[in-house]
């Protein structure tokens, strides 16, 4: 099973685990992103995958995680680096342990014996809960949550924790993944906006990559410049 928001990250572990794993299962979260658009994109991969798709309605979590600039329409979201210290105001608490939870629930519900997410390197600055560290506990603490439920051998795996955003895209344009059929932009607007942290870090790994980014945007100012 595939914690897949629409994004190119878990996207792309959606094409790889298709082609490794023995089937698919797809779950995305609404959970009041203002980006929320993101999941039609989730869903049509799940359609060329032929994978089952659940969508999870937490969308009431928004309200609550307040103060964050994904969930919070009140808070601006920053232009900027996605290593830039400004981009801490995007922390939404806890997000992926929340999103993990249900997953795993689904899992084993399901009899599925592994969740992976698509957390990579580049996130480790800003987001604690996309570290190796948070990844270790968290599968030591479902491994007791669910003792004699989970099946045997069952693991949460970050396939992508130890790469860049550039060798993603590089892995991606391996596996003929669409990279046009993915959302980044953390504003949801109708184009991606180009200067937000995502739009700033996909833009930048497409040309450190050498791919050509087929997304589109609403500020194409030094479009694939490197820096």
């Amino acid at each position: 099973m595939a914690i897949v928001s629409g994004g190119l990250d878990s996207t792309t572990l959606a094409y790889w685990l298709r082609r490794h794993a023995n089937g698919l299962t797809i779950l995305s979260v609404d959970y009041g992103q203002r980006h929320r658009k993101e999941l039609q994109f989730a869903r049509a991969t799940a359609r060329v995958l032929d994978a089952a798709h659940h969508t999870a309605d937490l969308a009431s979590l928004g309200a609550l995680l307040g103060g964050s600039a994904l969930t919070d329409t009140a808070v601006a979201v920053p232009n900027g680096h996605y290593t830039d210290a400004s981009m801490a105001i995007t922390v939404v608490p806890n997000r992926n342990a929340l999103l993990l939870d249900v997953a795993v629930g689904l899992a084993t519900v399901l009899g599925a014996d592994t969740v992976a997410f698509g957390a990579h390197g580049g996130d480790h600055a800003v987001y604690p809960d996309c570290r190796p560290e948070f990844l270790a506990a968290y599968q030591q603490m479902v491994t007791v949550a669910g003792a004699g439920f989970l099946p045997d051998g069952f693991q949460v795996i970050a396939p992508f924790m130890a790469m860049t955003k550039t060798d993603i895209v590089a892995l991606a344009n391996r596996l003929a993944v669409p990279a046009d059929s993915t959302w980044s932009c953390y504003r949801g607007g109708d184009l991606h906006c180009g200067t937000c942290g995502t739009c700033v870090e996909r833009r930048e790994a497409f040309a450190l990559a050498g791919v050509a980014d087929p997304t589109r945007y609403a500020d194409a100012t030094d479009a694939g410049r490197v820096g």
